[in-house]
């Protein structure tokens, strides 16, 4: 890493590099009632996380967890790849793994581990 002269401190570029991948994809199995009020969401049961890139993916991961599992779509955005789905944790979970396996083996994707909290 260089430094500029007569600097001490580090300097760091992150840049998007454009990928087929599903960068994120956790759990929150019991969220505190605060989390549903911050995101602006009704109280629903567990809620599943997903980032997505081409972020326009986000819409192809709703419409395979609407199909699979019984869950609610929270929040979904093709500019970000942004993906929140809401139900049960047996569902949530049903519908993040039927998401990694369809981007992964039909579509060519590096997934994500599902981790959970």
């Amino acid at each position: 890493m260089q430094r500029p002269v007569g600097s001490d401190r580090e300097r760091i570029i992150q840049e998007s590099v454009p990928g087929k991948q599903v960068t994120l994809a956790h759990i929150i199995a019991s969220p505190i009632p605060d989390i549903y009020d911050r995101l602006g969401i009704d109280n629903a049961g567990a809620i599943g996380i997903l980032t997505l890139s081409p972020y326009e993916t986000s819409i192809i991961a709703a419409d395979i967890a609407t199909k699979v599992a019984g869950i609610e779509i929270g929040f979904l955005d093709r500019f970000t790849g942004s993906v929140l789905l809401t139900g049960d944790v047996a569902s949530v979970e049903t519908a993040l793994r039927a998401i990694n396996n369809t981007l992964g083996d039909k579509l060519g994707f590096t997934t994500a581990e599902i981790t959970r909290t």
